[in-house]
């Protein structure tokens, strides 16, 4: 045992430090963003949304987002430079690689932490939609993505939101017998500071919990222990009654409306073409264990968040200044790194007969296709190019 240990031990650290050097490479990238010069138009070389929110808070003074008072301290902390706030950024794209292991680890029947299980969690915070030019001349604007790396607020939002389900998973695993006053602390806390910082996780991940909730209700769960259990998300929606108020007040003119592929459409050739190149490793694996993705109840719950927030970006877009900001695709983008995490285990997870073994051979190509996408796209970007490439 203790050889297999070593054995595991040597890999592993070649893989730790390859996902520091990703995160060496992030913190060149988000520092490099958010002193990018924006007056220019068009495509502008380390192009993103960082700068803007910097300025929202430091000049501003308009606070949407936890992260701002982040922002707004490390600013002042490292002498009113934007260093501070690339190193949390980049911490938290380093951050998110472990979280994914972790929730690799569970999806896999809580599987012992490797070097296979760290790189596979690398790569899926590498993934990017399969690019065809003819489907979508721009390599992220035109499809969607689980992995960005220009919008702040979504970087820090993943990672909470990453041990925010984690954390459900394991809950609601036990929640019949009854939940102890430090867990659901623990997840409401958890639901609150990553509502905080965005609000997309909730609006796709609420409304399915309180489906699986229903479910046990039906199942004759107790009352009594469904409610506690559901609970743990009121206070996070008071954060989303203060985000309302500052993103869609009156004195804003900014609105909800109802326009099916509007997002979608604003930048595809073959808008349709596109969703499914975002996620065609994950619809195909879908397809090949489908009879698991009805028995199991994670691999449901993971698909139907996923499918909501499909929904979401698809019918719903803002009004007003924001109107082409696609704001409603945050949600789905994160369920889409989810979608693919649980998928990879899936596969790996494959064989038995030939036939399965070169199904699982096919998909493995196709997920191929995906990361070598992801690393062309971040290695542009932290060569300067705009996220508009």
């Amino acid at each position: 045992m203790d050889k297999l240990c070593r054995q595991n031990k040597v890999p592993r650290i070649f893989i730790h430090i390859l996902t520091a050097v990703y995160g060496l490479a992030c913190l060149w990238l988000y520092y490099r963003q958010s002193v990018a010069d924006l007056s220019g138009s068009g495509p502008l070389p380390y192009q993103s949304d960082l700068p803007l929110h910097i300025s929202m808070v430091v000049q501003d003074g308009w606070y949407y987002s936890f992260t701002a008072y982040a922002y707004k301290a490390l600013y002042v902390l490292f002498g009113g430079g934007t260093f501070g706030i690339a190193l949390l950024l980049a911490a938290a794209s380093t951050a998110t690689v472990y979280a994914t292991e972790g929730l690799v680890c569970f999806l896999g029947d809580k599987r012992k932490k490797t070097w296979g299980t760290l790189l596979l969690a690398l790569s899926l915070n590498l993934v990017m939609p399969v690019y065809v030019s003819s489907v979508g001349e721009l390599r992220y604007v035109s499809y969607q993505s689980a992995n960005i790396w220009h919008n702040s607020t979504y970087i820090c939002m993943r990672l909470a939101a990453l041990v925010t389900l984690i954390c459900y998973f394991r809950l609601e695993k036990r929640y019949r017998e009854g939940l102890t006053w430090k867990e659901w602390t623990v997840f409401a806390l958890l639901n609150i500071i990553c509502t905080g910082i965005k609000p997309s996780f909730l609006l796709a991940f609420s409304p399915v919990m309180g489906i699986a909730l229903l479910v046990d209700l039906i199942r004759r769960v107790p009352l009594r222990r469904i409610l506690a259990f559901g609970s743990a998300l009121l206070p996070s929606g008071l954060v989303i009654l203060w985000q309302n108020s500052v993103l869609f007040g009156e004195s804003t003119g900014n609105g909800i409306s109802f326009r099916p592929w509007y997002t979608f459409s604003l930048h595809a050739a073959v808008p349709k073409a596109a969703v499914v190149c975002s996620v065609l490793f994950c619809g195909l694996t879908i397809l090949a264990t489908w009879k698991r993705a009805v028995r199991e109840k994670t691999y449901g719950f993971v698909i139907g968040m996923t499918a909501l927030g499909f929904l979401e970006a698809l019918c719903l877009a803002e009004s007003g200044t924001r109107s082409v900001d696609g704001n409603f695709l945050w949600g789905y983008s994160f369920c889409l790194s989810v979608l693919f995490t649980i998928c990879a285990v899936k596969w790996l997870e494959m064989g038995g007969e030939k036939w399965k073994r070169l199904v699982k051979a096919a998909l493995g190509l196709v997920y191929a296709w995906h990361l070598y996408c992801g690393i062309y796209f971040f290695v542009r970007l932290v060569g300067g190019a705009s996220f508009w490439m």
